[in-house]
């Protein structure tokens, strides 16, 4: 099978182009003339210049004389009736779509909904919302015309200027400098108040102008004084004063108090100021010993991210078909290597190539998700292509630039974070999301990059918040081998009482049975690859049964407890519970996927496919959206065959996703959520 999959990618991996939404055309062949442009062409022949770069992917780069053209024909295509702008045209209630637009944008532009643009429009927008289209904008409901708001004319972004705050008898008018910032193409109101470490009411109290509009262009006030005339806020409201410390690159970073809420943990509060565990700790020594209900710790000012609402599963009933969006995936095939290969056979190198493997698994997953976008309509061009990447070199530079991946609305791939990293990079000017599919480090910071792996960091932390949440005892048994473990708790969690070992470093049982509490549940964090560790201490745990209530914990997977000698009924008995990017799923929907996965492929799918297919799925979703992706992974999670997607925008890289499940072995000898 696997075979076939890579002859299939010898064949279309340089020039696949997979349009979801494919509608039966006929195509015109064009020969280009001395001084034509795709703009005349495209007016020629009644289409759209995106229609013409759709089928002919290099003429984005330029056309030149005497080449062929595919021009699709204009019975399959909306008729452009101008693709001169409002301005040249005189009419002010029409808008030239551009790239990367949706009928939600340009709604809130002009301030519009997106039926009024629909019934504006007629048939025009039936088969989706096209670059290059002259679509108009209707009237505001009183019969005058909607005029188009100009961008505002602006000098250049003054970068914010932190100010030392300081208790003041009263508030002075016009004493502080104005900052502005010019409202850029995906940005959002959410970015630019963290950008400037305010709330978006903050936002919108220095710019009313803003409060059911958000137009491209607009001068926003992000600090100072708005213009307008406005009353002056009263002392009291004032927050308090601010502390400037000096960081280790010689600036200053200004903080404030935090008082400590009911149920916060440092992880918790980490997460909300946008910040590791370890940055916090180190702003606040105190938190080794813990955390407590009213403690006043310091954390950087204007950085509290603005609770967002996300509601989950609700990607899937609010798809968006009218306007075309591109997707890029960026996969490891290395067909060079393959074609140079004298030595070893197709067939012989997938036998030892695992890397191959993998690639060729999460390819038949994407190959699935592509084909449930094009059952339910979804309208999106995909491209593949070969990153050629090994863990220190790839051809992503050379395809930014032969693709214009630039312009793509999102790209999955490829496989290693350096070069995933290299791509956000080039990438990042036009705000294009780049998910990295399996990657678990972490590294630069590019706001464009989405970590669609969850952390082990984070995976480990929410296993310690969920066992405090339940309010359990919790003990370690910590193998010497162990020593980065060892030091996280003690750093992390000091509250985790951890088991002493023997002078020779073995499990000693009286060690952990005098730090088991009758009146709670005991979580045994259990940290070891020796077979010998685990089997003395679960058969401790096992006897103090009869005593206490306990369960087994690990923090990450661990393959020993696969071994013969440590047997599945004795990890039930003590429902062992550890932290998962991944779950089993038995629903209808899961055995479908994989119930048709094994018809294509004759397989049960691993999980490397089922990866493919949850990664791209996912991202097929997000951009089937009236939302921009950064604004879907903002507000709203989603759950597919066996990942979760929940993405958290942070200071460290871009957004991680904090999708994970807390499994335990059920006495039923099956695997379950722990609620």
């Amino acid at each position: 099978m696997k075979n076939r999959i890579l002859f299939s990618i010898f064949l279309t991996i340089f020039s696949f182009v997979f349009t979801v939404s494919a509608k039966q055309e006929k195509y015109t062949k064009h020969t280009v003339a001395k001084g034509e442009t795709i703009n005349m062409i495209a007016q020629k022949y009644k289409v759209t210049p995106y229609d013409i770069y759709s089928l002919n992917p290099d003429s984005q780069n330029g056309i030149q004389l005497n080449s062929v053209l595919l021009i699709p024909s204009s019975a399959s295509v909306v008729v452009i009736h101008s693709t001169q702008n409002a301005a040249q045209t005189g009419n002010p209630n029409t808008h030239l779509v551009q790239p990367k637009e949706t009928l939600y944008s340009i709604s809130k532009q002009y301030g519009v909904t997106i039926d009024a643009l629909k019934a504006a429009n007629g048939d025009l927008l039936n088969n989706g919302l096209k670059i290059g289209q002259n679509i108009k904008i209707p009237t505001s409901g009183s019969g005058q015309n909607v005029a188009v708001s100009k961008p505002v004319e602006a000098p250049k972004v003054v970068a914010p200027k932190p100010v030392v705050v300081k208790p003041t008898p009263k508030v002075e008018a016009n004493n502080a400098e104005t900052t502005y910032h010019i409202i850029e193409p995906k940005e959002t109101k959410y970015g630019i108040s963290k950008k400037y470490g305010m709330t978006i009411p903050e936002l919108e109290r220095l710019n009313p102008a803003i409060t059911n509009d958000f137009p491209i262009g607009l001068k926003l006030v992000v600090s100072g004084n708005t213009p307008s005339t406005e009353v002056a806020k009263p002392v009291a409201e004032a927050a308090r004063p601010s502390v400037e410390t000096p960081t280790t690159s010689g600036t200053k970073k200004y903080l404030e108090e935090y008082v400590v809420k009911p149920k916060e943990t440092i992880s918790s509060i980490a997460n909300d100021y946008g910040m590791s565990e370890q940055e916090l700790i180190s702003l606040n020594p105190e938190l080794k010993r813990g955390i407590k209900l009213g403690m006043i710790l310091r954390v950087p000012k204007g950085q509290r991210k603005e609770p967002v609402k996300k509601e989950q599963g609700n990607l899937l009933k609010t798809i968006n078909t009218n306007a075309r969006k591109q997707l890029a995936l960026l996969l490891p095939f290395n067909i060079s290597k393959i074609e140079s290969d004298t030595i070893n056979s197709t067939q012989a190198r997938l036998k030892k190539d695992k890397f191959l493997n993998l690639t060729l698994d999460f390819y038949s997953g994407a190959l699935m998700a592509i084909d449930s976008a094009k059952v339910l309509g979804m309208n999106v061009d995909i491209k593949i292509l070969d990153s050629q990447e090994t863990k220190n070199s790839s051809s992503v530079a050379t395809l930014v630039q032969q693709n214009a991946l630039q312009n793509m609305d999102a790209i999955v791939g490829p496989f290693y974070q350096s070069n995933v990293e290299k791509l956000a990079e080039l990438v990042e000017s036009t705000k294009t999301p780049v998910i990295s599919p399996l990657s678990k480090e972490t590294g630069k910071k590019y706001s464009n990059l989405y970590q669609s792996m969850p952390s082990a960091e984070y995976l480990r932390s929410a296993m310690f918040d969920f066992m405090k949440a339940k309010s359990g005892n919790i003990i370690a048994v910590v193998d010497n081998k162990k020593g980065s473990v060892k030091q996280y708790i003690q750093e992390m969690q000091p509250n985790v009482r951890i088991a002493g070992l023997s002078a020779k470093g073995t499990f000693v049982a009286d060690s952990l049975k005098v730090l088991f509490k009758k009146d709670k549940l005991n979580y045994v964090v259990l940290a070891s690859e020796s077979t010998g560790m685990i089997l003395s201490t679960t058969s401790a745990m096992l006897a103090a049964q009869k005593e206490y209530q306990v369960q087994l914990v690990i923090l990450e997977q661990n393959d020993t407890f696969d071994f013969e000698e440590i047997s599945l009924t004795r990890l039930t008995k003590l429902k062992l519970l550890y932290p998962s990017l991944s779950r089993p799923n038995e629903t209808e929907e899961a055995n479908q996927f994989d119930a048709k996965y094994k018809k294509i492929n004759k397989i049960t799918p691993n999980q490397y496919a089922i990866r493919g297919f949850d990664v791209t799925f996912d991202t097929l979703l997000r951009l089937s959206q009236e939302m921009t992706f950064e604004e879907t992974a903002q507000s709203s999670p989603s759950e597919q065959i066996e990942n979760k997607f929940d993405y958290v925008q942070n200071t460290t890289y871009g957004y991680s996703n904090n999708g994970i499940y807390i499994l335990y072995y059920d006495a039923d000898l099956t695997i379950k959520e722990a609620l």
